[in-house]
């Protein structure tokens, strides 16, 4: 049987380390992925996201962040980095739908991998119904 294949954006990467609305669900969708039940693939940016928003979260210190990345690195996500269609398709889709290049590039991963996005974000779920869920309906 083939492994569900997800695509998880900073929203919810994020939530795996703040107590914030849905993060009980976020960390199902991180369970399931530490115990391989399916695949998580994230654009290389991710890490800058979710530690950005750490940051700016104000209960993360230097410590606690370097911590926070050295953890988000050992996950062993499937990373991809821009590059051809889906980064030419990054493009297209934030100019098209006025989203950020950022949100778009999760969007053109989905897209790609044939993957469901996983997001905390209405507009992108908004937007893009066909390829994202809001984490709030993962169900492990």
């Amino acid at each position: 049987m083939e492994k569900q294949k997800v695509v998880a954006d900073a929203s919810i990467v994020a939530k795996w380390f703040l107590k914030e609305n849905f993060s009980d669900k976020a960390m199902q969708l991180r369970d399931s992925f530490v115990t391989g039940k399916l695949t998580i693939s994230v654009p290389s940016l991710l890490f800058y996201e979710a530690l950005n928003a750490l940051w700016h979260s104000g209960l993360f210190k230097e410590e606690e962040l370097t911590l926070a990345a050295s953890s988000l690195y050992k996950y062993g996500f499937d990373v991809w980095e821009p590059r051809g269609k889906t980064y030419e398709q990054s493009a297209m889709l934030s100019s098209r739908h006025d989203i950020s290049v950022y949100d778009a590039t999760y969007v053109a991963l989905a897209h790609h991998l044939e993957a469901t996005l996983y997001t905390a974000d209405s507009e992108l779920i908004q937007k893009f119904p066909e390829k994202t869920q809001h984490i709030s309906t993962y169900k492990p």
